[in-house]
């Protein structure tokens, strides 16, 4: 048995960080960053908000370093035209990493990850921009992508194994190791040795690659047998679907968009895995799916048009929205390009998709200027059409705005301050709303802690509202999985019970203070809560919202809250009495009742249980006649 040698680990380690000095030093950089962070949770604000943008920018400068070198090597370059290629990495992520920030900016975020994703794919083409052979492209990426899922595994079990020691050192030695020790072990071993270990399989030339014809078995079979199934599957499902619309000529639902670009993925990735043997004689179904799969896809396409296009001039465009339709465009272009181009050659698909996410995190036509100006323009007619816009600009809303409209506007300021902060509303305010920002912040912000984003969002929201008279409105709920990310107005009520914190038990011989009810029906299954009163079993079973059962022995006693609630709101004359408040929204209305109003009592066998309610939430669906209980809370008292 051969084991593994301690001096030929150290030449390998050696031997990456002489090849990859720059993406060493990047993965060392935000691993310490990563670990940093963990240290700071919770206790320094400011001090995460730099160790997340230090993290960003190590993974974006270790792939772009890669790709210098992986460029470098493959056009033969000398060491001081690689470390020239070098330094341009470095100074383009520092000028990165300085102009976002993803701790305190939700856009940001998502330009992390664009830019991340445009990284990866620049690295795999990054080596064949000398017109190399596309087989050696698909062999280098398919050594990388095989040695990518090899450190994941080793990654895994690596932490696995050195959990399961440091939990016996827990238990056998009462040592006191917390949650921290476990992420700053996960840190160190993805960060430092997987990144290490992934480096250590990168081809060295590439030009090698071009005589090497193998392929894995097991890829073409988990692509033969998995990859195409699956594809088909959504094929014949979405052309159903197609069907359906075409016959009963309705719009389609905005679900669809990720199922054709799940189908797309499938049959992309899947071409791409079988390319080196498509010409083999024993695979001549391959070339048979692959033409079929894009024309297919072309009617798809069609519908993902239609479905995107329908939300897009109904609601304007948001980055979701933006992505859908870029998406369909680069899909309709790579359909066409191989159904009728004969060199078929696959680096195209990287190569496109890499510029496209570029052009689309920055610039004129990037998907947050295009979003942010397509909501700014809905603004504007909101105001234009309720007559409180003037000179260029944003007036007082008058009491007759409609409570659509209201609610509307402020959905999309909340949307517009939250994803590019107040100062995109700039165009339509007199007052310089940088400085507003920064008033409001310095002016709620404590000595000792930075206000956390969005708590600053809050107030700036709150401020845009009483500027625009737009208070009493919050704005509608989204329904993303069946409207199409369209806005739905719910109204809320609140009950509460007077003297809330006193609980009347005379007359009863037990209490169970643990009714709390916050869930979904749809979500949630049904909980037992056990207990024993004089030997006898005692049952609480919460079905969610409809009904609360208290089981004793074999007896049981029902509480069907959701009927109750309802019957009592059905009584509006005595419930505009008990009205407290119309709350902070136009669509929530609070009642304080008295405690014979939020009191139920029914037998069980030889024994009586009460529900006393002290606080009660209900919400009430777009399209819903009944309101929903979305929370209650309360005690069950027993009379044995």
């Amino acid at each position: 048995m051969k084991f593994i040698s301690l001096k030929n680990l150290i030449y390998g380690a050696a031997a990456v960080l002489k090849r990859f000095p720059l993406e060493v030093l990047f993965a060392l950089t935000g691993t310490v960053a990563a670990i940093a962070n963990i240290e700071l949770n919770s206790i320094n604000y400011d001090g995460q908000g730099l160790c997340w943008q230090l993290i960003t920018g190590a993974n974006l400068g270790l792939l772009l370093s890669l790709s210098a070198t992986l460029y470098s090597e493959s056009r033969a370059l000398s060491k001081g035209q690689l470390w020239l290629l070098r330094l341009l990495a470095v100074l383009l992520t520092c000028a990165i990493t300085w102009s976002i920030n993803p701790f305190e900016q939700t856009t940001d975020i998502l330009k992390f990850l664009l830019l991340s994703f445009a990284f990866h794919l620049l690295v795999a083409f990054a080596a064949f921009t000398k017109g190399n052979s596309v087989q050696s492209f698909w062999q280098f990426n398919e050594t990388l992508f095989l040695r990518f899922l090899t450190s994941a595994l080793y990654s895994a079990v690596l932490f696995i194994g050195l959990t399961a020691a440091i939990g016996a050192i827990n238990f056998l030695f009462n040592a006191n190791f917390e949650w921290d020790t476990f992420a700053t072990l996960w840190v160190l071993i993805v960060g430092l040795f997987s990144t290490t270990f992934f480096l250590a399989g990168v081809p060295a030339s590439t030009q090698a690659l071009n005589q090497d014809y193998s392929y894995p078995k097991g890829l073409k079979i988990f692509t033969q047998y998995v990859l195409i199934p699956l594809a088909s599957v959504y094929v014949i499902i979405l052309l159903a679907y197609e069907g359906k619309i075409l016959i009963s000529w309705q719009l389609p639902k905005g679900l669809v968009s990720s199922l054709i670009l799940g189908y797309a993925v499938f049959g992309i990735l899947s071409n791409l895995l079988v390319y080196p043997i498509r010409n083999q004689d024993d695979n001549r179904w391959i070339k048979t799916f692959s033409k079929s799969f894009y024309l297919l896809l072309l009617p798809l396409i069609v519908l993902l048009f239609v479905a995107t296009g329908t939300r897009v001039f109904t609601y304007g465009i948001t980055e979701l929205r933006y992505f859908l339709v870029v998406l369909a465009f680069w899909l309709l272009f790579i359909s066409i390009y191989f159904l009728v181009s004969k060199k078929q050659n696959i680096k195209l698909i990287p190569i496109s998709l890499c510029l496209l996410t570029l052009v689309s995190v920055y610039g004129p036509l990037s998907a947050f200027n295009v979003a942010k100006m397509s909501q700014l323009r809905i603004l504007k007619e909101i105001f234009i059409k309720n007559k409180a816009f003037s000179n260029s600009k944003l007036q007082p809303v008058s009491k007759s705005i409609s409570k659509r409209d209201g609610n509307h506007a402020v959905a999309v300021i909340d949307y517009l301050i939250s994803q590019h902060d107040i100062t995109a509303l700039q165009p339509y305010f007199t007052k310089d709303l940088k400085k507003v920002s920064d008033s409001l912040i310095h002016k709620n912000n404590s000595k000792t802690a930075k206000l956390h984003r969005y708590e600053a969002i809050s107030l700036k929201l709150e401020w845009v509202k009483k500027q625009l008279n737009l208070e009493e409105y919050w704005g509608y709920w989204r329904d993303e999985d069946t409207e199409g990310n369209t806005y739905i107005e719910n109204e809320r009520i609140g009950f509460t019970i007077e003297e809330m914190s006193v609980i009347d038990i005379k007359g009863y011989d037990y209490l169970i203070n643990d009714l709390t009810l916050n869930g979904s029906p749809d979500t949630l299954k049904p909980t037992t809560i056990e207990y024993k009163i004089n030997n006898t079993e005692v049952k609480h079973i919460d079905t969610f919202r409809s009904t609360q059962v208290i089981q004793i022995g074999n007896e049981s006693a029902s509480f069907e809250l959701e009927k109750w609630a309802n019957e009592i709101l059905a009584d509006t004359a005595s419930l505009k009495k008990l009205e407290n408040t119309k709350g902070s929204s136009s669509n929530f209305s609070s009642y304080t009742l008295p405690q014979s109003k939020l009191t139920m009592t029914r037998n069980c066998g030889k024994h009586v249980v009460t529900l006393r309610l002290t606080q009660v939430n209900l919400n009430k669906p777009a399209k819903g006649k009944r309101f929903e209980i979305t929370y209650a809370l309360g005690a069950i008292l027993i009379k044995w």
